[in-house]
């Protein structure tokens, strides 16, 4: 499985400390009967005291994943909250 660093978002908590955390593209080669593969990809997300969240094989579909990555972003999802918001876009 390749990771690929998309972004990093740094926000601020309501108390006011601030964190960052780094979003990746997960890229994974899913087989399909008759001997054929395709590219599967997923999201990891990574903060700064070395926790993380994956979630792979969500979508074969580049778009999709794009579209979610953007939406993490955007909202700075953290690693505690990954799956969950994943789950609630499928």
């Amino acid at each position: 499985m390749r990771e690929l660093l998309v972004d990093t978002c740094t926000g601020e908590e309501e108390d006011g400390t601030a964190h960052s955390f780094q979003y990746y593209i997960l890229v994974d080669e899913m087989e399909l009967s008759g001997g054929l593969s395709c590219e599967s990809y997923g999201v990891k997300v990574a903060g700064p005291d070395g926790e993380e969240a994956s979630v792979p094989n969500i979508t074969v579909s580049v778009e999709r994943i794009d579209q979610l990555l953007e939406l993490l972003r955007r909202n700075c999802v953290s690693p505690v909250t990954l799956r969950d918001v994943v789950l609630d876009w499928l």
